[in-house]
């Protein structure tokens, strides 16, 4: 049966409050401020990643209908809340307010000699300029009480914190999520909307479909990893931030079952990496741009350790491809991934509960 979050997931959402602050010198809009409520010791942030060639904006309706499913869902439950939540959408690099070359935004077929480090540099830069951020948006927004978003002193409970850090990123920014997660221990669950995990693969078969000199049809374009259009160092970029990479650099993904040897190897960085954490993936089926087949061999390792030798890691993965859906983020998916998202920052104060309790 559908819950209050999917009926008004299917709905055009309620418009909520938009504020468009300066924050460690970008430009960010604020989704939901003004409607947290004066109850609230605690705020969940959902950082929006933005796509390739778009800009904060358009990841307006998103948070329009993840704070919206999010009210609607506390009305329903008429108790007064100490949570409230937020969402967050700034320009990623070289785009927007950022811009500084449409050129560098382009691809091989448009003439950009330079895609692969241009994009990477994109989404690890998107995902250094999120971490940072995390560390100064509570200052910025709450202060002593008497910041933007402390009701000018007038909140009913004293100090309040951001406790929780979410990530919805779609397309160039599902990239950024999945590194994201990867990269920060205070962000703990993802929305990757037609990203993927495996950077080298991905640009691999770009390669191949752009018809690149440095592709050798004689070696599955194992060449091309280290060429001049994929140089050494944007490899070892890749082994540094990207999940496929950082778990398994330039070899192939470990088959399924894992070798207990590999899981041996792999086990502490998965520790150290998304112990506890929360992944929903939304791929199109009818993807060109980024085909769910390129991330698979990745995914089903991931879902398989999680699902067996690594249970005890208590990672939660959600992986979903949408038949006959392109690269888009339709309507079934942003359901999908409001649900997601309400269940998520609900399980924050359980998860809190908990902690007190073995205290």
């Amino acid at each position: 049966m559908a819950g209050a979050a999917d009926q008004t997931a299917e709905e055009v959402p309620a418009a909520v409050s938009s504020t468009t602050l300066t924050i460690a010198g970008l430009q960010l809009d604020i989704y939901g401020l003004v409607e947290l409520p004066a109850s609230a010791t605690s705020v969940s942030c959902l950082w929006l990643h933005h796509g390739r060639l778009r800009k904060k904006e358009d990841m307006a309706e998103t948070a329009h209908r993840v704070i919206s499913a999010h009210q609607h869902q506390h009305r329903q439950q008429e108790k007064q809340t100490k949570r409230g939540l937020i969402a967050v959408a700034f320009d990623q690099r070289n785009h927007g307010t950022r811009l500084v070359s449409a050129r560098a935004n382009d691809s091989w077929n448009r003439g950009n000699g330079t895609h692969a480090q241009d994009m990477f540099g994109m989404v690890s830069g998107t995902v250094c300029d999120t971490m940072h951020l995390i560390d100064v948006l509570e200052g910025y927004l709450f202060g002593a009480g008497d910041g933007p978003g402390g009701g000018g002193g007038t909140t009913t409970t004293g100090r309040v914190v951001i406790d929780q850090h979410l990530v919805l990123g779609r397309s160039l920014g599902g990239h950024s999520a999945w590194q994201l997660l990867f990269a920060d221990p205070r962000v703990t669950a993802a929305v990757v909307v037609i990203g993927c995990p495996d950077y080298m693969r991905l640009l691999k078969d770009r390669a191949r479909k752009s018809k690149l000199a440095t592709y050798s049809k004689d070696d599955q374009g194992a060449s091309f990893i280290g060429s001049k259009d994929f140089p050494e160092s944007l490899v070892k970029a890749c082994e540094k931030y990207d999940p496929k990479g950082i778990l398994f650099g330039t070899d192939e993904v470990a088959t399924v079952p894992t070798p207990t040897a590999e899981q041996e190897r792999i086990r502490p960085i998965l520790d150290s990496k998304v112990r506890g954490k929360r992944f929903q993936i939304l791929s199109g089926g009818d993807d060109k741009l980024v085909p769910y087949a390129i991330g698979s061999p990745f995914l089903d390792f991931f879902k398989d350790a999680t699902a067996t030798w690594y249970r005890d890691g208590n990672v939660y993965v959600d992986d979903n491809v949408y038949a006959g859906v392109g690269h888009d983020f339709d309507l079934t998916m942003k359901k999908d991934a409001v649900r997601f998202i309400l269940d998520t920052v609900a399980l924050a104060d359980q998860d809190n509960k908990a902690t007190s309790a073995k205290i």
